[in-house]
């Protein structure tokens, strides 16, 4: 069943950590998705857009951020991707949780040590917003599904859409479609070499 993201657009961002969730374990417990939207009628992995994130120019990611324990995880998810994106849509699917250790300063000296859990989904973009919490902060980007694993800078969101992919069946596809891409590129390559050669 699909969760849709709707009402008023809000005008700042959710600050503090009194209500963090924390897992058994320890793990501050992260939310986030995969927001997406497809360039074709049929949903594929040729026609598939990623949207990524920028703050400050240290790199593209996901929007994500803490669940906190007055929210659904999913609500969660869709809170921290309009306040960090822009963006809403609904909810298709459940990626899975991945693990991963924040190297944010305030969150080193706390109990867990900047470990955490994230719950990853994937979003379909319904509308984009001019101006969201965190616009004067971040720049967004679509790039193509193909492109988007080698431009994300963690591992672990990299994995997070890995999985989605496979959970596809796209794997093959984007395979053939870089292939496709690098022999088109070898032969302008050699194109240009026997134009400069017999100039």
């Amino acid at each position: 069943m699909l969760t849709t993201v709707g009402g008023p657009v809000p005008l700042n961002s959710r600050v503090g950590r009194h209500k963090q969730r924390y897992a058994e374990t320890g793990e501050r417990l992260v939310a986030g998705c995969i927001p997406i939207k497809y360039s074709g009628s049929v949903p594929t992995a040729d026609t598939v857009q990623v949207m990524l994130i920028s703050r400050g120019g240290k790199g593209w990611v996901f929007p994500k951020g803490g669940w906190e324990d007055d929210e659904t995880v999913e609500a969660a998810a869709q809170r921290e991707t309009v306040e960090e994106a822009g963006v809403r849509g609904s909810i298709e699917e459940p990626v899975g949780t991945f693990s991963f250790r924040s190297n944010k300063q305030e969150h080193q000296g706390n109990a867990h040590q900047g470990r955490c859990r994230a719950h990853m989904f994937v979003m379909r973009v319904a509308e984009e917003l001019e101006t969201w919490p965190e616009y004067s902060e971040r720049r967004r980007c679509w790039v193509p599904l193909a492109e988007a694993s080698s431009k994300c800078m963690h591992q672990w969101m990299r994995d997070a859409l890995n999985t989605w992919i496979a959970n596809k069946g796209w794997q093959q596809q984007l395979e053939a479609t870089a292939a496709a891409q690098q022999q088109q590129h070898q032969l302008h390559g050699s194109d240009s070499g026997s134009l400069s050669s017999s100039s």
